[in-house]
């Protein structure tokens, strides 16, 4: 993987990149949608791509556990697997660490999670974790770390951060060692995670020993897990000052479309969340003026598309008031819809900011956005 900076603006922190992988090119400020088991919940990889995906995220513990190692490898890599020609970045199962508690057993070998599918056990060490991923065949693989639940005290954030550092090395060692033994060309990309929860402190040991590792980019976890937003800000001012310009910055997990346009002006460079499709199944669509709630009544006979300024499938082809039928009679046509509008909005969203950047005109951008998002004509 390479990474280059091509425009920095003049008036925020917020940059445009190129990241160049083997399966291709990915635009920086980029938006991954979440494929956990290797697909985006209701879509197919071809409206993906006409979307304007350029890089996909896929869950290295879910995919591990179904369909299995063997047959993802039978079938020639991830990518072949699933049936998709661009780069993808395998999560480690680190996350699950957080949302599965209660199903794993955490200890300085690594984390024994208890399969929710039919209660077996496996042991994720950090070596079998990065051994997966390469495996896999991916472009952009994680450490397994260890992301805390919030609220926590010093002491327990403390200790995650540091059993995330010694994971990170002992990852580190084993992908130069695979990557020794694999063609030149094909070894995947290796980030650094920072972890430290909430605590400033913490979170910039934690960079600065992620930093002495020399990855070649970075990823911020462990946000976005119940905190307020003024200390999730707080801590990532905190690490963006210490990581350097010239590698890629990637949060994890934070996906409003607010939040991402503030951390895009903060100076990071990837994100991904389950929001535009989690929610779209809801039945709740990102607008250009805001949030839509489109069961609500008010749109039974609103023939207007769901955004007027919008160019994708659904917006192009149907109605307010038909999807909201849709929604009504529980046709799955509603989330695929509602969900392929969210993704296209996001999308569309990180492009038009890279316009702004490079034309030195984001914070104008920014300030239009914002007034106009708020301005939705419908709540929850």
């Amino acid at each position: 993987m390479q990474f280059q900076v091509i425009r920095q603006d003049s008036q925020s922190q917020a940059r445009a990149g190129l990241i160049n992988t083997a399966h291709g090119q990915v635009p920086t400020p980029t938006f991954m949608p979440v494929g956990t088991h290797g697909a985006v919940r209701t879509l197919s990889q071809r409206e993906l791509e006409e979307a304007g995906v350029k890089l996909l995220l896929c869950n290295t513990y879910h995919l591990w556990l179904r369909p299995g190692l063997e047959v993802i490898q039978k079938a020639g890599g991830l990518h072949r697997f699933i049936g998709w020609n661009h780069p993808i970045l395998t999560d480690s199962g680190g996350y699950q660490i957080f949302s599965l508690a209660r199903l794993n057993k955490i200890s300085e070998e690594g984390t024994t999670f208890q399969s929710h599918l039919d209660g077996s056990h496996h042991l994720f060490t950090p070596e079998k974790v990065t051994e997966i991923q390469h495996a896999f065949g991916v472009d952009i693989i994680m450490p397994l770390d260890h992301c805390i639940a919030y609220p926590c005290t010093y002491g327990a954030a403390q200790e995650a951060s540091a059993l995330t550092t010694r994971w990170a090395e002992r990852s580190l060692k084993r992908h130069q060692e695979l990557s020794q033994e694999e063609s030149v060309g094909s070894s995947p990309t290796l980030f650094g995670i920072i972890q430290g929860s909430v605590y400033t402190e913490l979170r910039r040991a934690s960079a600065q020993q992620s930093l002495a590792l020399d990855f070649p980019g970075y990823a911020i976890g462990g946000l976005s897990v119940g905190e307020p937003k003024s200390s999730m800000y707080e801590v990532l001012q905190t690490v963006l000052s210490l990581l350097p310009v010239n590698k890629p910055r990637y949060l994890m997990g934070i996906g409003y479309p607010e939040d991402l346009v503030e951390c895009v002006s903060l100076g990071l460079d990837m994100f991904d969340c389950v929001i535009p499709t989690r929610n779209g199944r809801n039945g709740m669509v990102f607008t250009s003026s805001g949030r839509m709630v489109l069961r609500n009544a008010q749109y039974a006979q609103d023939f207007s598309p769901i955004d007027p300024e919008c160019q994708c499938y659904a917006c192009q082809n149907y109605t307010r008031a038909y999807i909201r039928h849709l929604f009504q009679v529980e046709e799955i046509l509603a989330l695929r819809l509602a969900s392929l509008h969210n993704v296209y909005f996001f999308l569309k969203m990180m492009e038009q900011m890279r316009e702004a950047i490079r034309k030195d005109c984001f914070q104008k951008w920014r300030e239009e956005f914002r007034n106009r998002f708020q301005k939705s004509h419908s709540v929850f």
